[in-house]
């Protein structure tokens, strides 16, 4: 049986009530991927004509689920379309057997659904190094197809948690072309964060009705802004996957350029990017790193998550120790153009740091209360330029250590 992890100090009150997107419905099911006794696959069903966008890991070992993902990703027709999630393992690292698995249960769906088996798009999360027990899914998928339900997203949500301490979700309604538009989106992620296109699993669903590839150019540019500015721990999964399904339900065509959905788009990302964090493994503050005055925007992120991984920046946030120059030292290191005599740093409002030297105004138990929060700001300003960027992060305790040292066990 799985171990029951503490929720997260940092966690929201309670899931969000989300609204029925039109044209995609739900359905979970206990197959003892690994732990028995909890729901550990969803299904997702879209309604023909619906199209499909995402972004995946950069990994060099993506698991066979990615690569399966990323070969269909860009077809366009007239089918519906499904997802599969499983919990528990990873498929990753499986050699031809994780393509087998992969197959067997896309084609177990692609039937149960009658859909094209490129229509059908699976993901898998949890363990890496063992083979996809997919028997146990494959047998569930008749079970999973008479159980659909438009209002089961909720539901789907706990079925992909790994060792999440509460599931994510995130929703918006936008006004746009004369008409009504719904967006909701699920995400799984706590461990093995950073930002590399889709960071974890997401998974969000519109019925608004779609260019499949201005949903592409929409997706990738939010995911850059949103999943790709949050880190956990530095380690780049190879399972990411960030699905986005609209399913033109509405009735509700969006263009390229209507601004008003791709902010909507992107509000509901970065909610469900930034509740990751909220999850890190053993997290206890939600960091902000803002960045200003770099060379350049590519700049500002470097620097940015120079700071958001440096395990001596996390551990001191974690002990509520306002040592900034744990900050220089990640500001040196980065790469990134720096200058120290133009260098300032501030804790929230505090200015601790002033063009190359402590501020004349700071005092140690001004940091120190400013750590004392359980949501932080570390604010940089390099002196060189207009570059800026923002990231998100967590602190570093003894809860990620024992998480990860147990996870197997």
């Amino acid at each position: 049986m799985a171990k029951t992890l503490a929720r997260s100090p940092l966690a929201p009150e309670a899931f969000p009530d989300l609204p029925v997107v039109k044209g995609v419905r739900f359905a979970t099911v206990a197959a003892g991927v690994r732990y028995a006794g909890r729901p550990d696959v969803m299904l997702a069903h879209l309604a023909p004509g619906s199209v499909v966008a995402g972004v995946f890991t950069r990994s060099a070992t993506r698991a066979a689920p990615v690569l399966d993902c990323e070969a269909k990703i860009g077809a366009v027709t007239d089918d519906g379309a499904a997802i599969l999630v499983n919990s528990g393992n990873a498929n990753a690292f499986t050699g031809r057997a994780g393509d087998e698995s992969v197959a067997a249960v896309t084609d177990a769906v692609a039937t149960a659904l009658d859909l094209p088996a490129a229509r059908v798009f699976t993901s898998s999360t949890g363990v890496i190094g063992e083979r996809l027990p997919h028997g146990r899914i494959t047998a569930k998928i008749a079970e999973l197809a008479s159980a659909l339900s438009e209002d089961g997203i909720a539901d789907a949500a706990q079925a992909i948690m790994t060792t999440d301490t509460f599931p994510k979700g995130a929703s918006a309604k936008v006004h746009v072309n004369g008409g009504d538009v719904t967006i909701a989106g699920i995400a799984k992620g706590s461990g093995m964060v950073a930002p590399d296109l889709g960071t974890m699993l997401v998974y969000v669903f519109t019925d608004a009705a779609m260019d499949r590839d201005a949903l592409q150019a929409l997706v990738a540019r939010a995911a850059d802004r949103t999943f790709n500015c949050i880190t956990v721990d530095s380690d780049t999964s190879t399972s990411d996957t960030l699905l986005v399904g609209a399913t033109g339900a509405s009735g509700v065509t969006v263009a390229p350029e209507d601004s008003a959905f791709a902010t909507a788009l992107e509000d509901v990302f970065r909610d469900l990017a930034q509740q990751v964090v909220r999850d890190g493994e053993g997290a206890t503050k939600f960091v902000t790193v803002e960045v200003t005055g770099a060379a350049s925007d590519t700049d500002a992120r470097t620097h940015a998550m120079a700071i958001a991984n440096s395990p001596l920046v996390k551990t001191a946030v974690a002990g509520e120790d306002p040592n900034w120059g744990r900050i220089v030292m990640a500001i040196g290191k980065s790469g990134a153009a720096a200058d120290r005599d133009r260098l300032s740093i501030r804790f929230g409002d505090v200015a601790v740091a002033e063009h190359g030297w402590v501020a004349e105004s700071y005092r140690e138990e001004m940091g120190a209360a400013q750590m004392q929060r359980p949501e932080i700001t570390i604010g940089v300003d390099l002196g060189l330029g207009s570059g800026a960027a923002t990231v998100w992060t967590c602190d570093l305790t003894h809860g990620y250590i024992s998480i990860n040292a147990d996870y197997r066990s």
